[in-house]
């Protein structure tokens, strides 16, 4: 009898910065072993606690660009001035080549447009603050950041928050452990739906 085809399918988490989704990626990371992150590319700095691809692949502007132009990208976008970030196609063959499904912590634009790509093969889920002032809150106390850079996240996430309607579910992150259990679910439902069938969306 012949092997079943692998039928790949990724998650896509995003949110905008401090709502909780890379805590979330790392839950699911660890809750289901057919999951394999994908690494993203960058043009920003590598910060101390970071690893070169395993966190990310850090590469120049020269080098982002010349994957551009050779298409070696799924999706990428400048989220702040000179500071780029994509997907590696190699990263996406590599992972399903592997007999594995692929989890992604991306930014929200790249998010939407790795859900238009790649359709019912893909669960979006963004991770929702329970409200702006604590968002806010959040990242000042993170401290990761010069207060230019700060001033720069905030305006974008608000922009960002207003991408929720987009991603097939939403989590408001208020409570860490209902929100990791929600994630959990979600993702659980994701993987184990029979292939001919469409994931229906909780919300």
């Amino acid at each position: 009898m012949p092997e079943k085809e692998f039928n790949g399918k990724m998650i896509i988490i995003t949110a905008p910065s401090g709502a909780g989704k890379t805590t979330i990626v790392k839950h699911l990371k660890k809750k289901f072993r057919e999951l394999e992150f994908s690494v993203s590319a960058t043009t920003r700095a590598k910060r101390i606690n970071e690893t070169h691809g395993k966190d990310y692949f850090f590469l120049s502007t020269a080098e982002f660009k010349k994957l551009i132009s050779q298409k070696e990208l799924l999706e990428w976008e400048e989220v702040y001035e000179n500071q780029y970030y994509g997907t590696l196609r190699s990263e996406v063959d590599r992972i399903w080549s592997e007999g594995k499904h692929i989890l992604f912590d991306i930014d929200v634009k790249g998010a939407t447009t790795l859900k238009e790509k790649f359709g019912s093969k893909a669960l979006s889920i963004f991770i929702k603050p329970p409200s702006l002032p604590i968002l806010m809150d959040r990242l000042i106390n993170r401290g990761s950041e010069t207060p230019s850079q700060l001033k720069k996240r905030i305006i974008k996430l608000k922009e960002e928050l207003s991408y929720e309607t987009a991603f097939d579910e939403v989590i408001v992150n208020n409570d860490l452990s209902d929100a990791l259990k929600e994630a959990e679910e979600m993702a659980d439902a994701f993987l184990n739906q029979p292939d001919q069938q469409e994931y229906l969306p909780t919300n």
